[in-house]
């Protein structure tokens, strides 16, 4: 079993206080099963994971109609949180723009991506082997293990990304205005710097033009 703050947050921190469902509860809904390597294996895999640079947290806040999303991702150390216009939730929209963007930065500049295991992510063999990087998923039914990606999709829903919006059509510049405003907040945890500071520290300055 995990131990409490292993994964460097505590469950009280997230928007529903850790208590989304009672006790023992397993989500089904849209869920593929264990798609691929077990969270377990990347602490083992990457025992500093939790001080280092290049881990992403990946998953998908979904529209009023369950077939439309964005896709999420959390770099861990930062916090810096990117936000993926995919319009409809399905494998191969998230492909493309996972590897769109993946695809700005050097190889191997991300360590690992641990997902959810909504169906969308069914394709993560094609994103693990075109840029050599370590993918995980966290066990069925427990979001708290990507503790820091769920927060931040409670965050998005309070910032405009309600349930009952249709996502289908959202325009670009919505999603950009959104992932700007979460990372020029800053962060207790980070000594008061915001998201996009401590991540503009490990990347170039040609590569700072291409990320927001």
């Amino acid at each position: 079993m995990f131990k409490r703050g292993q994964f460097g947050f505590d469950a009280k921190d997230l928007p529903m206080h850790g208590n989304r469902q009672p006790n023992g509860y397993v989500e089904h809904w849209g869920k593929a099963g264990q798609l691929g390597r077990s969270i377990y294996e990347r602490y083992e895999d990457f025992p500093n994971y939790t001080k280092e640079f290049g881990h992403l947290e990946g998953d998908t806040v979904q529209g009023k109609h369950h077939q439309e999303a964005v896709m999420t991702l959390v770099e861990h150390l930062s916090k810096v949180e990117i936000v993926l216009n995919v319009h409809a939730k399905k494998a191969e929209n998230i492909n493309r723009h996972l590897s769109e963007w993946l695809s700005k930065f050097p190889r191997h500049f991300f360590k690992s991506i641990t997902f959810d295991n909504g169906k969308e992510f069914a394709g993560w063999r094609e994103i693990a082997n075109q840029f050599d990087i370590h993918t995980y998923f966290a066990e069925v039914g427990a979001p708290n293990q990507r503790g820091l990606n769920e927060n931040n999709n409670g965050l998005l829903r309070r910032d405009g990304l309600t349930k009952d919006r249709d996502l289908r059509n959202l325009p670009d510049e919505l999603v950009n205005q959104l992932m700007s405003k979460r990372n020029r907040i800053p962060r207790k945890s980070l000594d008061y710097r915001t998201p996009y500071e401590v991540f503009m520290e490990h990347i170039t300055e040609d590569q700072r033009q291409l990320f927001f």
